[in-house]
């Protein structure tokens, strides 16, 4: 690590990280994937559809692995209009089309896994039992499952038969809350059920993104699973932050969540310093203005002009935090309903300020809360026995 920090806007966190050594990086594989540098887009509800994923693409050039949204796996089969919607893939993506599913019941899992494998031609599945959304954890799914091992063992089987050559990764918090911790059984039982790869969100289902994520875990994770890649999630805001997750955790690869939100350039800074190379200056506002509304373009020809406004407004908040003046613009950004709207309240607006160091680590998308983790009644008695849930209808991001 004698390399001299590059000069640029980080963090006093990050003031003296290198970039990476010739070599230092492998690729990330996962199974007949590579991904290089080992860079993934986190799935977010609401939020990694098609048209935030091709924009995320389009900074990194295509080099990351970038996941959909949490699909519901009975909505999936039962053909669901909105749910097949958030299925699909945007015209650029004829490679590496990616898809996080969700379900608590193996039998359902194993179809959508065949559907999405033999008529939707994915390449790549990861399954969500990280969400610690109470509706989703009360109904036994998301990060409720590893508490039940028997239960993670039989759907992880069930994906991955079914999914044949297409490889499934696995993706999981710490636990429960701290005094039920279940990764390194899950990260166990992913690695005996066969799959590619598995990530941990380095906090607890109770923390929800409260708090800092817990990078130990990720290394005692990696030091744990031994045959198969290991990935780790949290608190990446920075590019510099995944440098210093892999060096500290030893883990094979990084997961890109909130950071990137309003921030979709981060990918591109992610591939710069994870091969030795400066990232891009960061963008000032008028970059970040013409960002906007490309990605406004690309929601309207997705979602149409109104279902594009109404998923435009939560970004327009993350586009333009931190820098002056903003926020009196923010309440009719959010009730923008017409891109003639948008573009009229965009023209006025200063294109030469500089992107503020205050919005590096800003929170996005989440509070600070925690929570007692919603679960079915019994849910906890007797977890080793085996258990039967229904899958809910419909939980797909809007």
């Amino acid at each position: 690590m004698d390399q001299d920090p590059v000069p640029g806007l980080r963090s006093e966190l990050n003031a003296d990280v290198p970039l990476a050594r010739p070599g230092e990086f492998a690729p990330l594989n996962i199974g007949p994937l590579t991904i290089d540098p080992p860079i993934v887009l986190a799935p977010m509800a609401g939020i990694t559809n098609a048209p935030f994923r091709t924009l995320c693409r389009r900074f990194s050039q295509d080099r990351c692995l970038y996941v959909s949204e949490m699909i519901t796996a009975r909505a999936f089969v039962e053909g669901h209009a909105r749910t097949l919607q958030l299925a699909s893939f945007g015209p650029d993506e004829t490679t590496r089309r990616s898809i996080q599913l969700y379900g608590t019941n193996p039998e359902t899992l194993g179809q959508a896994t065949r559907l999405l494998v033999e008529e939707w031609g994915v390449h790549h599945i990861d399954m969500n039992f990280g969400c610690p959304v109470r509706k989703v954890t009360g109904a036994g799914g998301g990060a409720a499952i590893p508490a039940r091992p028997r239960l993670l063992q039989r759907i992880v089987r069930s994906v991955v038969k079914n999914a044949g050559a297409v490889p499934v990764t696995i993706k999981f918090r710490k636990g429960i809350d701290d005094a039920l911790l279940t990764f390194l059984d899950a990260g166990r039982i992913g690695e005996e059920e066969g799959v590619r790869a598995v990530a941990l969100h380095a906090r607890t289902a109770a923390q929800l993104y409260s708090g800092a994520a817990d990078w130990n875990a990720i290394t005692e994770l990696k030091q744990h699973v031994r045959t198969i890649p290991v990935l780790g999630n949290g608190d990446v805001f920075e590019c510099w932050d995944a440098l210093r997750m892999l060096r500290q955790t030893g883990c094979d690869g990084v997961v890109v969540g909130r950071g990137c939100l309003g921030r979709p350039w981060l990918f591109g800074e992610l591939c710069a310093v994870l091969t030795g190379q400066a990232p891009p200056p960061p963008p000032d506002l008028g970059t970040v203005l013409d960002t906007m509304r490309e990605h406004a373009r690309l929601l309207v020809a997705f979602f149409g002009e109104r279902g594009a406004m109404l998923q435009l407004r939560k970004f327009t908040g993350w586009y333009l935090k931190g820098f002056p003046g903003m926020k009196r613009r923010l309440p009719a950004l959010h009730l923008v309903s017409t891109m003639a709207e948008f573009e009229a309240l965009l023209a006025d607006l200063p294109r030469e300020l500089p992107y503020p160091m205050a919005a590096l680590r800003a929170r996005r998308c989440k509070d600070g809360r925690s929570q007692v983790v919603a679960l079915p009644d019994g849910f906890l008695s007797a977890r080793d026995e085996d258990l039967r849930i229904d899958d809910p209808e419909h939980v797909d991001g809007g």
